[in-house]
């Protein structure tokens, strides 16, 4: 079962009714709560809700590690052959469209890039600006540098490093790709989808409460590690914003309001990416959910 949606759409709390009912195991699909410095500003299950089902992929990776997709999908399909051999459902839930998209869709071969050229292209991006890496990119992958945004830190420097460290662009290898861990027939995809208006109250009232919960406190201990800002969990929604008001640069408010906006975008996004990308799924209001799953 794969239950996906934007985020603050109650899925956590979804999987878990449905784990309950139906003695699965919930499989995180998130990107960002994967990193055990990040409970609280990610949201991820407390540790008394992961005490009532099994909770797999969960806070399980150090925020120094430039974790993807492709590391992801290594785990998941360890784990997936666990909950098999066990006879349980496989509960995956998340809101990161390339996580479930490498699950039901296989993921490029591209190889790991050296510590090494990720650290030169990191250099370049921080020296020369990202006007200069979108037209080195044009110069070695072209078909890349006209897909991606001018503005695109991250994937311009990504589709960069990978032609630099391997001498092929992104495009070739992503027509080599390894299959997906679920084909086609083998799940059934949900995408819960509330009323855009009370999903961006949601988000903003959620947002209050983890600052409640002790989330400024859990940034103020990150950003004590001297991380490199361009890691993944370095950039989750609302670190960046807390890190500057840690830093005297903004006020407290100032950085919740900027939290709450980036949260809210990247919820759009998220509607906009699934509907485009992965089609599959069923979009589901939550006053359907649980008729759907047959928990209801």
């Amino acid at each position: 079962m794969l239950i996906a949606g934007p985020t603050a759409s109650g899925k956590s709390a979804l999987a878990l009714a449905l784990a309950q009912a139906t003695g699965g195991v919930v499989i995180n699909t998130d990107s960002m709560q994967v990193y055990r410095d990040l409970r609280i500003i990610t949201a991820r299950p407390t540790a008394a809700e992961e005490a009532l089902v099994p909770h797999r992929l969960y806070g399980h990776v150090d925020a120094a590690v430039n974790f993807s997709a492709g590391a992801w999908v290594a785990d998941a399909a360890r784990v997936l052959a666990e909950v098999r051999a066990q006879g349980r459902t496989a509960i995956f839930i998340g809101g990161s469209g390339l996580y479930f998209k490498a699950l039901t869709r296989g993921l490029s071969a591209v190889p790991p890039i050296p510590a090494a050229v990720r650290e030169a292209v990191r250099a370049r991006l921080e020296q020369g600006g990202v006007e200069a890496l979108h037209a080195a990119l044009a110069q070695r992958d072209p078909v890349s540098a006209e897909r991606l945004k001018p503005r695109d830190r991250t994937r311009i420097a990504r589709a960069l490093e990978v032609v630099e460290a391997t001498g092929r662009a992104l495009p070739d290898w992503h027509r080599e790709g390894q299959p997906p861990l679920l084909p086609t027939g083998e799940f059934r995809a949900l995408f819960l989808a509330p009323e855009r208006e009370r999903l961006y109250q949601r988000i903003d009232a959620r947002f209050g409460t983890m600052l409640k919960a002790g989330a400024l406190d859990e940034v103020e201990r990150l950003a004590a590690r001297g991380l490199d800002p361009l890691l993944p969990a370095m950039k989750a929604h609302g670190v960046p914003a807390l890190i500057r008001h840690l830093k005297g640069e903004i006020s407290r408010d100032d950085a919740a309001e900027i939290g709450r906006a980036d949260t809210r975008h990247y919820a759009k996004r998220q509607f906009t990416w699934f509907r485009h990308q992965l089609p599959e799924f069923e979009w589901v209001a939550p006053e359907g959910a649980g008729e759907w799953l047959g928990i209801s």
